[in-house]
């Protein structure tokens, strides 16, 4: 899954949505120079990596944070393990079910701005499961399902157009018959803490998105006061708008 996945990305960034490497820049003064990018469920940290590059290029220190994917306890301590790593400011940012993951660990001190991406914002004591049962329905949630193992899957032929439509077909296709699978447990589990709260919020709204409605995104973003982007993308719009999502990034490094 990760080759493909660093496959996929390279393919992508030979187009136009990356730019050349470039010398590192020098950051803007104040800006937080550490990033910490946390991927959603069915894919690996490989799906951050044209946000990446971009932001690696420009001066900041970035960590791509492995998600095992089998609880959010699991996901929570990947991601404390990396932000304990981190030197001075960072922004936390989680994709999809990403957002699940920074709204509890985002308490670190650290932390001094959250971004989401077409991601959950749940609230104390709600899960993701709680989350899609009160928002409006979409073609990839529909086709969630779970395996004789209790682990939750897209199913394969739903997956290209419900969550990477505006990707290469055979890049999704690939994409859909290796997915990671993340556990039932992880979509049932709240959240304890919500560290928007207390944070300078930034959310990234996918207006195509077909696995979390854009409805229940501005509902999310709106709820947290968070300040909102627009991109006209699918779900994978972390890959396909990179450049927008990182800008959305660099603008979160310089809040206070």
């Amino acid at each position: 899954m990760r080759n493909l996945l660093l496959s996929a990305a390279t393919v992508l960034m030979a187009g136009a949505t990356v730019a050349a490497p470039a010398l590192p820049a020098e950051l803007p003064k104040g800006a937080a120079h550490n990033i910490v990018l946390v991927h959603g469920a069915f894919v690996d940290q490989t799906s951050w990596k044209p946000v990446a590059d971009i932001l690696t290029n420009k001066g900041y220190n970035v960590t791509l944070v492995e998600n095992p994917l089998t609880s959010l306890t699991a996901d929570v301590d990947a991601t404390k393990q990396a932000l304990a790593k981190q030197n001075g400011k960072t922004v936390l940012v989680g994709h999809s079910w990403g957002g699940v993951v920074i709204t509890e660990a985002g308490n670190d001190p650290k932390v001094s701005a959250l971004v989401y991406v077409s991601a959950f914002a749940p609230d104390v004591g709600q899960s993701v499961a709680t989350l899609a049962k009160s928002g409006p329905a979409t073609e990839g949630g529909a086709a969630i399902h779970p395996d004789d193992k209790g682990n939750l899957y897209i199913d394969p032929k739903v997956f290209p157009s419900a969550v990477a439509a505006d990707l290469p077909t055979h890049i999704a296709e690939a994409l859909a018959n290796h997915q990671l699978p993340i556990s039932l447990t992880a979509f049932e589990a709240p959240v304890d803490t919500a560290a928007w709260r207390d944070k300078p919020t930034f959310y990234v709204v996918t207006t195509k998105d077909k696995v979390i409605a854009p409805a229940a995104q501005q509902f999310f973003a709106a709820r947290m006061k968070a300040q909102i982007t627009e991109v006209a993308g699918s779900h994978a719009s972390l890959v396909v708008h990179a450049k927008e999502v990182a800008a959305v990034i660099e603008k979160a490094a310089l809040a206070e």
